[in-house]
């Protein structure tokens, strides 16, 4: 299971607002190019989104469903990718100070990459989060300060 965390300078709040929104699942997630939600109850559970990753000319299209959600608390996601499987992502917002402290934890479920788990998988899941996190950092912090999309982000 790969586990890491990350501080962010931001309220849960804030945090949440970014996670909230489908549109801008692609801006933190180390992977997918771009998103759309396919319902519009995101986050919450049973809502889904469709994502696209693209590694040169190619691109193919993954499902994202929200499993678990309490808002300012608590995301858990299951994202699935054709033959690749599924992968278990739950996401925790803890306070801390001013800040929140988030925690992601990250497994194959289903299909080949359950299949294939090993050290060397875990490895590079835990490269995914080295870019993730900071990149959900980011976000989130330049959603506070206004140069993202509007913080009136759906709650669950």
């Amino acid at each position: 299971m790969a586990i890491r965390h990350q501080l962010i300078n931001r309220s849960p709040a804030d945090v949440w607002a970014v996670l909230a929104d489908p549109e801008r699942y692609g801006e933190w997630v180390v992977g997918p190019d771009s998103s759309t939600p396919l319902d519009d109850t995101w986050p919450k559970s049973g809502s889904r989104l469709r994502f696209t990753l693209r590694v040169g000319p190619w691109s193919g299209d993954g499902k994202t469903t929200v499993r678990h959600s309490e808002a300012h608390k608590e995301l858990e996601l299951e994202a699935k990718f054709k033959a690749l499987g599924s992968a278990r992502i739950f996401l925790q917002l803890r306070p801390w100070g001013t800040g929140t402290l988030v925690i992601c934890d990250e497994h194959p479920l289903r299909g080949l990459g359950g299949a294939l788990h090993n050290p060397v998988t875990e490895a590079l899941l835990q490269l995914r989060h080295r870019g993730m996190l900071p990149r959900l950092a980011k976000v989130v912090e330049e959603n506070r300060a206004g140069r993202g999309h509007g913080a009136e982000v759906r709650h669950a």
